[in-house]
């Protein structure tokens, strides 16, 4: 299976964002606006004597509330370095293997955080982060280099178009492999931890790139074969 198989076989299962608010704000037009290349329905409530807040829920089923402060800096916040809290992670973490459409390279580094985050609070295992490109590795090259500082094995690939001093304890796939040259990834095996085991695939088109995000253990795992698979074709 390739890495453009993986992504096919993954279908967006539309969740419900409710934003109970004040009359008057602002907050769920720009939240329609941030999740309108993702399944998920944004509707709006009155918050009444409530804080103001969101809850996530899929067919009814309720996963997660959020604060109103978390969503505006959800939409407004500029991508948050690895090893930083943001307060709408538990949001984003259940939008597991939402499938998305025409996000921009913003939404694409917030979504490859999530993944390099947990690979940074875990430690150890491989992470693995395709740029498509060297010269797209260069500036993330500190957050590579940092990463690369635990004890995770960090691999990344990108066709060598530009030079770009890659750290030393990173290991650089630099051939022009079907699949991983026209997508943007990052899978990271969770080490000795499976539960923490994640990816992001996506596959770049005119509008943007299309794919999704998982912490679905098969679906990682499925990942990591079309990785091994690219490279021994390769």
């Amino acid at each position: 299976m390739s890495l453009r198989e993986v992504v096919a076989t993954v279908r967006g299962r539309e969740k419900t964002l409710t934003v109970y608010t004040e009359p008057g704000t602002d907050v769920v037009p720009e939240l329609r606006e941030y999740f309108a290349s993702q399944n998920v329905a944004i509707e709006e409530a009155d918050a009444g004597s409530d804080p103001e807040h969101a809850v996530l829920s899929d067919d009814g089923e309720f996963l997660t509330a959020v604060g109103i402060d978390a969503l505006r800096s959800l939409t407004h916040g500029s991508p948050r370095s690895v090893g930083e809290d943001a307060a709408y992670s538990r949001l984003l973490s259940h939008l597991d293997r939402t499938t998305f459409t025409s996000y921009n390279r913003r939404q694409m580094l917030e979504a490859s955080r999530e993944i390099e985050d947990r690979a940074w609070r875990t430690g150890d295992g491989r992470l693995f982060a395709g740029f498509q490109r060297l010269s797209n590795f260069a500036g993330e090259r500190g957050t590579y280099e940092r990463l690369a500082s635990t004890d995770l094995d960090v691999h990344v690939y990108g066709v060598p178009d530009d030079t770009v001093d890659v750290p030393d304890d990173v290991t650089f796939h630099g051939s022009a492999i079907p699949d991983v040259t026209s997508s943007w990834f990052v899978v990271f095996d969770g080490g000795d931890d499976p539960r923490q085991a994640c990816a992001l695939l996506a596959e770049e088109h005119s509008d943007g790139f299309y794919g999704f995000w998982t912490y679905d253990t098969s679906l990682v795992d499925d990942a990591l074969d079309a990785l091994g698979a690219a490279r021994r074709s390769a």
